[in-house]
């Protein structure tokens, strides 16, 4: 769908840029940002394999499951349906970390991880379970305590003050994990959005 998205803005340029007579300046922005993309991107490399190192060092020293039995008093009230050593705690804690650093890439494989370990314990395999929803919930509205992506693209760019957006990213971050959670605890108790729920309404009506 977003390739579609993409062709559909790239061809609306071209086209408004030629019957205004600016196909030039059309041709030139793009080469320009194609530039500027790439200096970013180099610009993150470094952030990046920082952040995934220390990542990696945290799973195989086992600081990982360490932290997963620190935080099982509130992964039960979350996720009461995963056991508490299962593994998917800890992809689960792996992703949310990543992302509290502000390391969307690097929260992306273990965020994968986690639904994969996830579904193994989903009964109906063609319904997300509770755990699965929340989890997707947190993970959308993750807080970030460091934005690290960010604050390497606003370094690239020279920016005066690249880290005065960090006050800001930690209090929506708050607001939407918050109310991420307040959401999928709330819908998953009605009946059209959990279908045990929903077969035992319709049990009773049939009584």
């Amino acid at each position: 769908m977003l390739n579609y998205v993409w062709l559909f803005l790239m061809a609306t340029s071209i086209v408004v840029g030629a019957i205004n007579g600016k196909l030039p300046e059309v041709t030139k922005a793009a080469f320009s940002m194609a530039e500027t993309s790439v200096k970013i991107a180099f610009g993150l490399i470094g952030v990046m394999a920082l952040w995934l190192g220390i990542m990696k060092i945290a799973e195989e020293s086992g600081l990982t499951s360490v932290l997963a039995k620190l935080i099982r008093p509130v992964s039960k009230r979350l996720f009461p349906d995963i056991p508490e050593d299962h593994p998917a705690i800890a992809s689960i804690l792996l992703n949310l970390s990543a992302n509290w650093l502000g390391l969307s890439n690097a929260a992306t494989p273990f965020g994968l991880k986690a639904m994969e370990e996830l579904q193994e314990l989903n009964e109906n395999k063609e319904v997300a379970s509770n755990s699965m929803v929340t989890f997707l919930a947190l993970n959308t509205a993750a807080i970030t305590l460091i934005p690290a992506t960010i604050l390497g693209v606003r370094i690239s760019l020279d920016s005066q003050s690249p880290q005065e957006i960090i006050g800001t990213t930690i209090l929506a971050g708050v607001c939407a994990t918050t109310m991420a959670i307040i959401a999928t605890k709330v819908l998953q108790r009605m009946p059209i959005f959990n279908r045990e729920l929903a077969n035992e309404a319709m049990a009773a009506k049939e009584q």
